[in-house]
């Protein structure tokens, strides 16, 4: 059944990239997204009229981890160990898959919606988000505003907000065709909220954006009813702001700088999901949990959610090197911020490192890479710090530009946690494989 879907995608790839009309303004669903951050003003794509294009990305995991940990027995009323880890068997993980329509509805105007069909959190189809990007404004028949917006973009709608450089790279349900690795950060920053980013990036490489978004991935109309111990007052719903400044200029064909710093700031939520808004899953199925566990209930398996539900304030700086074949990617990353059960901020911090190497010259279809990424921080209510660290190692190919294979060896390690914590003493490893399509 898998392969049969693997063969309907690469068709159904194949026919649509032949007839699909090219649209303004847009990331590439193939190999030629890799390393695409915003989108340019580069206006290449001559407008011809109404367009729509229809693609898809599809992902299968082979996994092949075990896990271990030395957390003290915590029986439940059933006589249950809630610490006793399931028992994991080497096998292919639930098929991912996502839908995208992209439409061009005017000279320099696009629309997006992305649909998931189907992931691990959620096995029925599911609305990622949609949102309108304005590069021109035709509609005002001015040559003065016509003029500014050569150097500016505006994006309304309910978007993947754009806190940092590494969601650019990150799986994202059967969308996995731009990350050189299986899985994403442990401290996992992506969310999908309703508000606006205004961009002003010049051909001369620099970056600037500030966006307002309503901070929550499900919204609500209905007043609050729980007070925040910090204020005493009933909990509002804040909006929350972000904003990002950087420079990005490829001096030759060899060579490539850029370098990013984010914020994102939300002072109150009915529940903020900044760390907590993958709505697909990760990719390592059910390591670190419990007999218990389900796909669905327990689907963000080796990562770590700090709970900053009610409060956040961030704050990343993502350099990026490319010289040839060579690629470096960092981040640092900072984070306060709390849950509405508590009154004190806590602080969170991640480092992470990306070094690829992808060849041949000029063609880069396979890579070799490896990551390291380490997060420490503190848990709710308990002021001791826990450490996680992770070391990852990949081999990758595009066999075409919509087909791509990759494999990884994963190492991860949880440290500090209280001996009664089903992480205390944790330990996962081994290889995963997995095969993507993006057209």
């Amino acid at each position: 059944m898998r392969i049969n879907l693997i063969i309907i995608f690469c068709i159904v790839s194949g026919v649509l990239n032949a007839q699909r009309q090219q649209l303004q303004y847009f990331r590439p669903n193939n190999n030629m997204g890799v390393n695409v951050f915003e989108t340019t003003k580069n206006d290449t794509i001559p407008f011809n009229g109404f367009a729509v294009g229809v693609g898809g990305n599809f992902t299968q995991d082979f996994q092949a981890l075990k896990h271990q940990n030395s957390a003290v027995p915590v029986y439940d009323i059933n006589g249950v160990n809630a610490n006793q880890l399931i028992s994991l068997t080497n096998g292919f993980n639930r098929a991912m898959a996502n839908l995208n329509i992209d439409a061009q509805l005017a000279d320099g105007i696009r629309m997006n919606l992305t649909m998931y069909l189907s992931t691990r959190h959620h096995e029925e189809t599911w609305v990622k988000g949609g949102y309108i990007q304005f590069d021109k404004l035709p509609f005002f028949k001015s040559d003065f505003i016509n003029n500014i917006m050569k150097s500016f973009t505006i994006k309304i709608g309910d978007y993947e907000v754009d806190y940092g450089d590494q969601h650019f790279r990150r799986s994202d349900g059967g969308n996995a065709i731009y990350n050189p690795f299986i899985e994403n950060y442990i401290m996992d920053e992506f969310a999908t909220e309703i508000g606006g980013e205004i961009y002003y990036h010049p051909l001369n490489g620099l970056i600037a954006m500030i966006g307002i978004t309503n901070g929550e991935l499900n919204p609500t109309v209905i007043a609050s009813s729980v007070i925040d111990p910090s204020t005493g007052k009933f909990n509002r719903y804040a909006p929350a702001f972000h904003g990002k400044l950087g420079y990005d200029k490829r001096f030759n064909k060899d060579f490539r700088f850029r370098f990013t710093s984010s914020f994102y700031v939300d002072k109150s939520s009915a529940g903020n999901t900044l760390f907590f808004g993958d709505r697909t899953g990760s990719r390592y199925f059910f390591v670190m949990e419990n007999t218990t566990a389900t796909s669905n209930a327990n689907a963000w398996s080796g990562r770590y959610n700090p709970g900053f539900s009610e409060q956040v304030t961030t704050f990343m700086i993502n350099p990026f090197i490319k010289y040839k074949g060579f690629e470096l990617f960092g981040t640092y990353e900072t984070a306060k911020g709390r849950t509405i059960t508590e009154v004190d901020m806590r602080t969170a911090k991640q480092y992470a490192v990306d070094l690829i190497y992808r060849f041949p010259q000029e063609k880069e279809i396979f890579w070799i890479g490896g990551r390291y990424n380490y997060v420490k921080t503190s848990l709710p209510l308990n002021p001791g710090n826990i450490m996680i660290n992770r070391t990852v190692g990949s081999i990758g190919w595009f066999v075409t530009k919509n087909l791509i294979l990759k494999a990884e060896y994963v190492n991860q390690l949880y440290k500090n946690f209280k001996s009664t914590d089903i992480r205390s003493g944790g330990k996962f490893d081994g290889f995963m494989v997995e095969a993507s399509i993006g057209f």
